[in-house]
Order: structure tokens, then sequence, then C-alpha cells
């Protein structure tokens, strides 16, 4: 295995720098094309672009200074993340002020998930939301004489907490392996998901834009279409089996299962958060990310690639899970 790329607190190792740089290498050609662009094509808007573009720079910075600080820091870093997506899903989910006390109980969820990640309690971890939250959830409401919209008062509080909370713990859960689990170390393993899940939106929007004709799910999105999907799947695919070797310890079979099954995960994110928006009225979660939206708008696909990428790693290959 090769050495970290420096010692101390603030390390990384060299393949996840190397791909670190190709990210930043991406993000500068973009940032060029964005200037040049409007020169080129006269009357081209780039600005909603220009936004996307200067925000990803922030996003890309924040996580890989994250990533070689440690676990803490990935630790820190999602229970944020965690907590602007609950608050953004709670702000706009029709709530009561009767549920303020329900509400502030599903927020103590944050501390209590990324608690458990920081002092490894994995056991324990992977039961405390979907068993213990909820069952407590509508027994507290009972407690309390709250009986109406009781049902759909409990399903939109679990459901927010579990993709919000529980499912983004799985990140920092992998930064907690040690270092001989995964070719490139822990940093790897997470690089790698968050690449991919990011690659897969990104190349649907390409493939979208370039080939787009046929709507997938015209009445939940209709900017989404077949060759979008097939064309973003095919690719992050392949970037997945590719990579596979470099940071993870998973064979060529069980690389291809994980390659074909993510991209898929991802949509499913993205698609059903675009359902809950679009029953609930809006078009984004909050304006929080210029060009992006809200947090929750951002990481739609993570909530669903992390869990199953982290089950499947630790199926295949990770003796610690």
């Amino acid at each position: 295995m090769m050495a970290p790329l420096t010692a101390g607190p603030f390390s990384l190792h060299p393949h996840v720098a190397l791909g670190l740089a190709a990210v930043l290498a991406v993000l500068t050609l973009a940032s060029v094309l964005v200037l040049v662009l409007p020169r080129l094509k006269p009357g081209f808007d780039a600005t909603e672009l220009r936004l996307r573009v200067w925000s990803w720079w922030g996003m890309v910075a924040l996580t890989g200074a994250a990533l070689a600080l440690g676990w803490a820091a990935v630790t820190v870093l999602f229970a944020m993340v965690a907590f602007i997506a609950l608050r953004e899903f709670l702000s706009l989910a029709p709530l009561r002020r009767e549920d303020r006390l329900i509400v502030l109980f599903a927020y103590l969820t944050v501390p209590l998930a990324f608690g458990l990640v920081a002092l490894d309690m994995y056991g324990i971890y992977v039961v405390s939301i979907p068993v213990w939250f909820f069952l407590t959830v509508p027994f507290l409401m009972a407690l309390a004489g709250q009986t109406r919209a009781y049902l759909a008062t409990v399903a939109t509080l679990t459901w927010a907490v579990i993709v919000c909370v529980y499912t983004l713990g799985t990140i920092p859960l992998l930064m907690r392996l040690p270092d001989s689990e995964a070719p490139a170390g822990a940093a790897g393993l997470v690089f790698l998901l968050l690449f991919v899940t990011e690659a897969n939106d990104v190349l649907q929007y390409l493939c979208g834009k370039a080939f787009g004709r046929r709507k997938i799910v015209p009445k939940v999105s209709p900017n989404k279409t077949w060759e979008g999907f097939l064309g973003g799947w095919i690719l992050s695919a392949g970037l997945f089996w590719l990579l596979a070797p470099v940071f993870t310890g998973l064979d060529r079979i069980e690389a291809l299962i994980v390659a074909l099954v993510l991209p898929v995960a991802g949509f499913a994110g993205d698609v059903t958060m675009s359902a809950v928006k679009r029953d609930l009225g809006v078009k984004d979660t909050s304006r929080l990310i210029p060009g992006h939206g809200g947090v929750l708008d951002r990481i739609d696909s993570l909530t669903f690639t992390a869990p199953l990428y982290f089950h499947l790693m630790a199926y295949y290959a990770l003796d610690r899970y």
C-alpha cells in the first residue's frame, strides 16, 4: 500500500489526492468554458451555469479538506449537511405548531446518530433510527394526545430523519475503517462514492441535454429522459468499474455488480426527491447553494447511493462491518 501524501493530521493517500486533482482540473476547464461560452455564442446566458460551477469549487474544497483531516472532520461535515437537509425538509413539510416538540426530537437525531459514529458504536447506530426513533415518535405523539393527521405526521418525520440523517451517517462510518481495509484507505472509499454519485448526476444531465428525446418520468421530473438516464448509467458505471481496483478491495465481478446498481440508486434518489418537492409545490428545498438550490437538492442522489454502497462494500469487502 502506498504511503499517505504527507505526514500528520492533514494527509491524503496519493490515489485520493490524484482523484481530487482530476476533479479540480475538470472544474478549471468548466470555469474557462463558462467565461468563454457567452463570447462564442452571443445571447447565451451563462449566469446559472456560472453559479453552479463556483458552488462546486466550494463544495469540493470543503469535502477535500475533510477527507484530508480524517474521520472526525468528515463526521462533523456530514452532521452539518444532515442538519441543514433535515431543516430544509421540515421547513417545507406540512407540520403543525403542536408538532414542535416531536420536531425537536427529530433534530436531536443528528447529534445522536453522528455521536454514535464518533463513538464507533455501529451496532447501536444501525438500529437507533430505523427501530427506536421509528417506535418512539408515534408513542410520544400518542402520549401528547396528537391524533389529528397522526399517521401522516409520523410518516413524514420518520422518512425525513431516515433520508436526511440516517443514510448520510453511513459516509463517516466508512471513514472509521482502518486504512488497511482498502487500497487507498478509508478516504478512498468515501471519495469514490462521492465522485461516482456526483458524476452520475452530471453525466445524466449532459446526456439528457445532448440526446434526450423520450421522457422517463414526465409527471415527476419532465426534464429527465431515457437517453439521459441510460447515458449517465453506462458512463458512471464504467467509471466505477475502472476505478474500483484503485480505491476498493472488490474483485472484478463484485465491482461490476456495484457499478451497475449505484447509478440506478442515484437516479432513484433524485426522482424520489423530485416527487416530494412536486407534492410540496416547490422547485428547490432552499436557496442556500447558488445555482443548485438547497443542500437536500444537492444530496438527493447521495441519500440513496450512500447506504447502498456502504452495505454492498460491507458484504463484499469490509471485515469490520
